[in-house]
């Protein structure tokens, strides 16, 4: 589970941040991502690599995340609550300010956006189809470098609002 760990949580983060000034809905969202691939082998989704972990240790992942407004959602993804304050600021829950990483949009229509990013250990590009304005999809291709080695990925995501109350998630 360590070796990609750093690029798909990279990964979502991107995601969501290049969603957000699509006019999305604000509220709790869920972000699903079964298509992860690491140099050509297919990975597990979120919560089947969480039930290998034990739950002592599943636990304090969780609440790790919990404190950063995530949720782990019903469907294997994650939940997380974007506020309309978010999504006029560009300050999406999953954007770790910390981490260094840059985006920049490249192509913009209503319909879909393509973007590059570059993170201290990696760099990539993707493409966000927007379906509806509670339905988005992403696929994001990128090259990182994790314990010294050079490593190419790719995410393919779909998140879909859940409802405009976003309950006890940040």
């Amino acid at each position: 589970m360590l070796r990609f760990a750093p690029f798909a949580f990279v990964l979502v983060g991107y995601i969501s941040l290049s969603a957000h000034a699509q006019s999305i809905e604000p509220g709790l969202w869920e972000m699903s991502s079964p298509n992860m691939a690491i140099s050509g082998q297919n990975l597990p989704d979120m919560q089947s690599l969480l039930a290998q972990v034990p739950a002592e240790q599943r636990a304090m992942m969780e609440q790790m995340l919990q404190q950063n407004g995530i949720n782990l959602g019903q469907n294997g993804g994650i939940q997380v609550c974007i506020t309309p304050q978010q999504i006029a600021k560009s300050e999406i829950p999953l954007n770790d300010p910390e981490s260094g990483c840059q985006q920049q949009v490249t192509e913009r229509s209503a319909k879909r956006w393509k973007f590059n990013f570059s993170c201290p250990q990696g760099k990539g590009q993707g493409e966000v189809q927007f379906i509806s304005r509670k339905e988005f999809s992403t696929e994001v291709r990128g090259q990182f470098s994790h314990q010294g080695m050079a490593q190419n990925g790719t995410m393919k995501t779909h998140a879909r609002w859940v409802k405009a109350d976003c309950g006890n998630s940040k």
